[in-house]
């Protein structure tokens, strides 16, 4: 892959990378859609990376299905796919990895501790080894995507980022690989995350400005829902992830829920009218 990589930049190609876990939707599809309209070359990677799971997380069960994802690909015109193995990646003798200083210390790395380690590490790795000009990531995955931009800026990566908007299902849920495992009960309760952050813009769109009484009536309705468990709503500085107690200017509303088993994750900027 590194090989043929450097054969096709030195030809002028211009290459993009969109790295995937597999069982692929609409969402990593409008991705490569994205990237294949900047790029000449459009490489997918599948991997399902183990470093970026905690011990009691989902890596062994988590959904699976190469030749599936391999027809979509094709269909969404992908020229490379690249499907490492664990033991490609990770060798005997493997040490060393990327942590960034305070940007996991929010949100999802809180409660995942050493899971942006392993992403960082392994879309480094990614990057070296497909070598693209360009790489394009999920907006749903907002830390992620936060953190992916802060590692390439502060190791000098010769990569451009871009987020792609977050793909939803008709019924306002987040596109995930993990909505698989929900039941069709299931799914009026994996609907309030994105319920409860449309009632938050409404809450600021009529003068609401204190985090805490919208994160509270978040908390509200997703906790009327049987079957939820909360990990963490958060409204928190669009940059630096840092928490607020007021919104006076954009700000980003995350939360990640439990439903069932299944961990959901959801994100929206709240915009407060600032015309006044």
């Amino acid at each position: 892959m590194q090989a043929l990589s450097t054969e096709m930049r030195l030809q002028g190609k211009i290459l993009s990378l969109v790295p995937t876990m597999g069982f692929l939707h609409e969402g990593h599809l409008s991705l490569m859609h994205r990237a294949k309209a900047a790029s000449d070359i459009l490489i997918t990677s599948i991997f399902v990376n183990p470093t970026q799971f905690g011990p009691n997380e989902d890596f062994g069960a988590y959904p699976r299905n190469l030749e599936r994802d391999s027809a979509l690909c094709q269909s969404a015109g992908v020229d490379i796919l690249f499907t490492p193995e664990a033991s490609d990646l990770y060798g005997d003798g493997y040490q060393t990895y990327i942590s960034l200083e305070s940007l996991p210390n929010h949100l999802c790395g809180l409660s995942r501790p050493g899971h942006f380690r392993g992403v960082a590490t392994v879309v480094a790795k990614l990057f070296h080894i497909t070598q693209p000009h360009i790489a394009v990531f999920g907006q749903k995955d907002y830390q992620q995507v936060l953190i992916i931009r802060r590692m390439v800026q502060d190791l000098d990566m010769n990569v451009d980022i871009i987020a792609g908007p977050t793909i939803r299902e008709p019924d306002g849920l987040a596109k995930s690989s993990r909505n698989a495992y929900l039941t069709d009960a299931q799914r009026p309760a994996a609907r309030s995350l994105h319920q409860s952050l449309l009632m938050s813009q409404k809450m600021v769109d009529s003068g609401v400005v204190d985090v805490k009484l919208i994160v509270k009536a978040a908390c509200l309705l997703i906790q009327s829902f049987d079957d939820t468990v909360i990990d963490y709503v958060s409204i928190c500085h669009s940059e630096t992830l840092e928490p607020l107690e007021t919104i006076d200017g954009p700000a980003l509303m995350a939360l990640a829920v439990r439903v069932g088993k299944t961990r959901l994750i959801d994100n929206t900027i709240l915009k407060p009218d600032l015309t006044e």
